[in-house]
């Protein structure tokens, strides 16, 4: 549904965007993940057709964005990061009018209008002039625009930016329920945006994609073990030498303790699970055993890794995750 192939973009001597290149199928939230700075916003506006890329390629939809723009941008809805709102018109009147723009039929624009009215949550005040709305409001309404004419793929730049805890919520969940009748990108930094609504993640640094895949594939790539969580009663120099005989097992440590109950973390082969061996060796030694859990690298750990590492580890990680070239000075 969306294709971006080597995309690169400068201003001038600087290097925006190097090498960007990722898919998004059909029906998929993607998360575009990055720290301020690393290109997103960049990117965002290439696909969308409102900035030309100094070279590669985007296609939505099967159309290329600069050979065939009408098409492409029929087919898309965007919300940037500051919501594209006439703040003199009424919720009603700049929807309608948007919608007349983006080519919606007269006969269905009063029904999109109370659809997307209802799924962004702006029905109650579509009577209200959006400059006095609220700036959690006039989000919702700027999503709402982006959906007005029901386009395949939707391109959703900081889309929970301004709103409070419980719009937040609502939002992510509506971004969740347009997976399959949409194709998303949401671009953000904000990590629990991306664990709660999206299935895939694209983590871009410095202008540059430093990884891809779903968040336990780039755990799993950038650990390069398995990790168990033990919790067990009994002697814990007994208890860490036992469950380091067991077969597959590379490492034990002790986490913490209280009393005679400890956690230990275990160090596993990568694809090795080795729970059941760890929770017989327990329990045949006759110790209690109270919890038994994977854990692996948090969302915050990949980010971090991903964007924070040195230049001397910059080399290594190019052979393990995909990635494009170069250093960049990046919008966000």
């Amino acid at each position: 549904m969306i294709e971006v192939e080597n995309l690169t973009k400068r201003y001038g001597p600087t290097l925006a965007v190097s090498g960007v290149s990722f898919q998004v199928q059909k029906g998929e939230v993607l998360g575009f993940l990055g720290p301020n700075g690393a290109g997103k916003t960049t990117t965002m506006r290439i696909i969308t057709g409102f900035l030309s890329a100094s070279s590669g390629r985007v296609r939505v939809a099967g159309f290329d964005v600069a050979e065939a723009p009408l098409e492409a941008k029929k087919r898309v809805g965007y919300l940037p990061e500051n919501p594209p709102v006439y703040t003199d018109m009424t919720v009603n009147e700049y929807l309608a009018f948007v919608g007349r723009i983006k080519g919606v039929a007269r006969t269905e624009l009063k029904k999109r209008i109370a659809e997307v009215s209802e799924k962004c949550a702006v029905a109650d005040v579509q009577n209200r002039q959006i400059g006095k709305l609220s700036k959690g409001y006039r989000q919702r309404v700027g999503l709402a625009q982006a959906m007005i004419h029901n386009p395949e793929v939707l391109i959703l730049d900081e889309p929970t930016a301004g709103l409070d805890p419980k719009q937040i919520i609502e939002t992510r969940e509506l971004i969740k329920g347009l997976a399959g009748q949409h194709t998303v990108i949401l671009s953000t930094h904000i990590l629990p945006e991306v664990s709660k609504t999206c299935q895939r993640v694209v983590v871009i640094n410095k202008g540059t994609v430093v990884a891809m895949g779903a968040p336990d594939e780039l755990t799993a790539r950038l650990q390069g073990y398995g990790t168990v969580l033990v919790t067990a009663e009994g002697p814990a120099p007994e208890i860490t030498s036992k469950l380091q005989t067991v077969p597959g097992v590379t490492l034990v440590e002790q986490r913490e303790s209280s009393g005679p109950r400890i956690t230990l973390e275990v160090h596993t082969e990568k694809n090795h699970d080795v729970r059941a061996e760890l929770a017989r060796a327990v329990v045949q030694s006759g110790w209690g055993l109270f919890e038994l859990k994977t854990s692996g690298m948090s969302l915050e750990d990949i980010f971090l890794k991903l964007t924070t590492r040195d230049l001397g580890e910059e080399a290594a990680a190019q052979k393990e995750l995909p990635a494009g070239g170069g250093e960049a000075k990046a919008e966000n």
